[in-house]
């Protein structure tokens, strides 16, 4: 038997998510690889997932959690063997296959990543797939950049959604490579975290959430947008000739009010960063990277640890934007 959240929807009790056991028996058929799950985090979709705002989850019951970190305990997959040190994000777990927030999983064993060296499980799931997502657009910038000449120091970088995982990880990220980052938030009484970060300058996030001109004034080398909607529009149309604009959330809304000005007149680039599909290479690309190039300290200063019950009321907490950072699940308390 192992502990695990399981969301349910019946007629009688409706939508709700409870801490419940389980019997191995009854992980998922369809996966190859049993994992123990040592340390799993809250997401913005876990949030979704678990309160029902959204109805992210596609199959009743369901465990739900989008990543986790733990060990292999059997494998039927030739890639992983007992005792392998494993990450998973994405591939729908935590919304059509049961995910992390449970004591076991039973996963295919193409959608895991062996955990790098140098890193253990609970700092892997202080990353989580926010952090994964982070450097995600960090290089997909980075990329663009190289083809540019463009240089660290050489203009500004807009982060949107800055309280944010993604946010937060993306701000250390690239400050850590020497960039001028300015930050956009909703909590500006959170500035001085912000800076303690990376940031150089910190923005309400007003300035960008309303409708907008098509074309504004030059302002951003590259832009990571957690947001969406007339933010992403407004960062688009602020962003530098030959900038480059990496969109992978939708905070705000998941419409794109702009206009093709920015793109035609501007040679503006507007990357589109999937997490949950994306290639094994990249990924592993990514997590290599996260291994040498994230500040441990400023990653300690936005994590706190919950148990897994007290998920359950997180999940309320993320989706209201109470929540600073990173929140890593210990899901063995």
């Amino acid at each position: 038997m192992f502990k695990a959240l399981l969301i349910n929807k019946t007629d009688d009790a409706g939508y709700h998510c409870a801490l419940t056991e389980l019997d191995e028996a009854q992980l998922p058929a369809s996966g190859d690889v049993t994992v123990r799950v040592d340390w799993s985090t809250l997401n913005y979709k876990d949030g979704l997932a678990i309160t029902g705002k959204s109805p992210v989850v596609r199959s009743f019951p369901l465990v739900p959690g989008i990543d986790f970190a733990g060990t292999v305990t059997a494998s039927e997959h030739p890639r992983w063997k007992a005792g392998d040190r494993v990450i998973l994000n994405g591939f729908g777990v935590g919304e059509s296959h049961w995910g992390g927030l449970a004591q076991m999983a039973r996963v295919k064993g193409d959608w895991l990543v062996a955990l790098p060296d140098g890193l253990d499980a609970r700092y892997a799931m202080a990353i989580g797939t926010a952090g994964y997502t982070a450097m995600l657009c960090v290089m997909a910038l980075q990329r663009h950049w190289a083809e540019a000449g463009v240089k660290p120091g050489s203009g500004e970088v807009l982060v949107t959604g800055a309280n944010g995982g993604v946010g937060s990880i993306a701000i250390a990220l690239l400050a850590g490579l020497g960039h001028t980052v300015v930050a956009s938030t909703g909590r500006l009484d959170e500035a001085d975290f912000l800076k303690s970060l990376g940031a150089a300058e910190v923005i309400d996030r007003s300035t960008l959430s309303a409708a907008g001109k098509p074309l504004q004034k030059e302002r951003w080398i590259g832009v990571v947008d957690s947001v969406g909607s007339h933010t992403l529009a407004n960062a688009c149309a602020s962003t530098r000739y030959g900038g480059a604009v990496a969109a992978c959330g939708l905070a705000q809304g998941m419409d794109l009010p702009a206009s093709v000005a920015p793109f035609i007149l501007r040679g503006v680039t507007l990357y589109g960063i999937d997490s949950v599909m994306a290639p094994l290479a990249r990924r592993e690309a990514a997590w290599a990277q996260l291994a040498i190039g994230l500040d441990r300290s400023k990653l300690a200063a936005i994590t706190r640890e919950i148990g897994l019950e007290a998920a359950i009321g997180a999940a309320s907490d993320i989706l209201a934007g109470q929540v600073r950072g990173r929140l890593v699940v210990n899901v063995n308390a």
